[in-house]
């Protein structure tokens, strides 16, 4: 039985320069009625764990997490699937530096009209400030990783910078880490703390 994974990788696929048949036959199948574009795959982390933690299955609602790897491919991915290719609704999440890419290049699509959120720095920027550094570093601890945390601490970079921007440092540092913390940070979130912008998306699908 054909499954979102597979809608998915037909349109990354797509957009590489392979062929569209594949995801529109897919997209017919399923069926498939909105894909949210996002960044990269702590995006989807996040959005999913958020999702789960309100009973909700996106996929089996017909809406597609889509990662991009990154947000200069917006325009592409809203090409295939928005309004000019499969005529899905149109939604995402990005950070406040990557606002630009995500106007033109849903403008470019003929999707202008539909909306995305925009992160005030970044996605780890809204999870700290939602759970206080305190928590953070607590789940930090919980995790296995305060060892690593200390190290970067001591680094001479870190000094005198403050302990919220020193945990969105800790959480770049290694490939994984924010997908890994995407889900954690978003499981620890009380329901009436979740970010606006997350809050937001999820509403809007």
């Amino acid at each position: 039985m054909a499954d979102m994974g597979a809608f998915r990788d037909a349109v990354t696929a797509w957009a590489a320069g392979g062929p569209g048949d594949p995801a529109r036959e897919l997209a017919e199948r399923l069926p498939v009625r909105a894909a949210v574009l996002l960044e990269g795959p702590s995006d989807v982390a996040a959005i999913d764990a958020l999702a789960a933690s309100r009973g909700r299955d996106l996929a089996a609602e017909g809406i597609c997490v889509l990662p991009m790897g990154g947000a200069m491919s917006v325009g592409r991915f809203a090409g295939l699937l928005g309004p000019p290719g499969l005529g899905l609704n149109l939604t995402g999440l990005c950070d406040e530096r990557e606002r630009s890419y995500y106007e033109r290049g849903l403008e470019r699509a003929g999707a202008a009209h539909q909306e995305f959120y925009v992160c005030t720095a970044d996605l780890e920027d809204e999870l700290i400030r939602a759970l206080g550094v305190t928590r953070v570093e607590e789940l930090i601890q919980a995790e296995g990783d305060w060892r690593p945390l200390q190290t970067l601490r001591q680094q001479p970079a870190q000094q005198g910078r403050t302990p919220h921007q020193q945990l969105r440092r800790f959480l770049g540092t290694k490939k994984g880490r924010k997908i890994h913390y995407g889900r954690v940070l978003v499981e620890a979130l009380a329901p009436d703390h979740v970010p606006a912008p997350l809050e937001a998306l999820l509403t809007s699908v």
